[in-house]
């Protein structure tokens, strides 16, 4: 596994998070959920790609 994943999901969370703050403080509290859920959403896109590389892995090395 790449380092680089764990960097990405960090950056995808710091970003999430400053956005977040910054409607939650201007009122605009639907919106940041909004951005919340587009962020966890990322992030989860992000990990079936590598669970979907890791299954490819596996049956390679076992011939299925």
């Amino acid at each position: 596994m790449d380092i680089d994943l764990i960097f990405k999901i960090a950056a995808v969370g710091i970003i999430v998070t400053v956005l977040n703050l910054l409607l939650t403080r201007s009122g605009r509290d639907e919106q940041a959920l909004m951005v919340t859920i587009a962020g966890l959403i990322t992030v989860l896109l992000l990990l079936v790609r590598e669970i979907s590389a890791l299954f490819d892995l596996v049956r390679t090395l076992f011939g299925f």
